[in-house]
């Protein structure tokens, strides 16, 4: 004599032991819309409220500059070579940097090199664009060509913005 059959074959498929998150609450619950827009909410205030911060900050001149870190640099951009120094904020190297030996693009070390003006690394001439903005030279990583125009125009960093 065989076994018989479970006389409730629909009834027990859902007798399994599931877990549910707050992931699965949030996408397939039926208040999931309300605790993602609750959550887009809390984040979007606190990333304006933080730029409102920095930005009062600069704008009322309530940051002053500290002895270590020179007046100049204190809100403008830092070309070149920056640390993050022990109080979390950029600092421009001090000395003169360590000589490459190679280009930073190709790693090659045969021909003449010129400095990037815009990461000042040294780069070979094969590496090197020339800015159809500024007409400083910057290395291939440094430089965006820009298509949308008549002819292929080569930007530096600080011309694309």
């Amino acid at each position: 004599m065989t076994k018989r059959a479970c006389p409730f074959p629909e009834t027990f498929s859902s007798q399994y032991k599931i877990h549910i998150g707050q992931q699965e609450l949030n996408n397939y619950g039926v208040f999931g819309n309300k605790y993602r827009q609750e959550i887009y909410e809390k984040t979007k205030n606190l990333l304006f409220n933080g730029a409102k911060a920095v930005v009062g900050k600069i704008w009322t001149g309530e940051e002053k500059s500290v002895e270590h870190e020179p007046p100049a640099c204190s809100h403008t951009l830092l070309r070149g070579q920056t640390l993050i120094g022990h109080d979390g904020r950029l600092t421009k190297t001090s000395g003169a940097p360590v000589p490459a030996t190679r280009c930073c693009v190709c790693q090659k070390s045969q021909g003449s090199r010129t400095r990037c003006s815009q990461c000042e690394r040294q780069v070979c001439s094969s590496c090197s664009r020339q800015c159809s903005g500024c007409s400083s030279l910057c290395c291939s990583v440094c430089t965006i060509i820009d298509y949308s125009g008549r002819y292929d125009e080569v930007l530096c960093c600080s011309c694309s913005t």
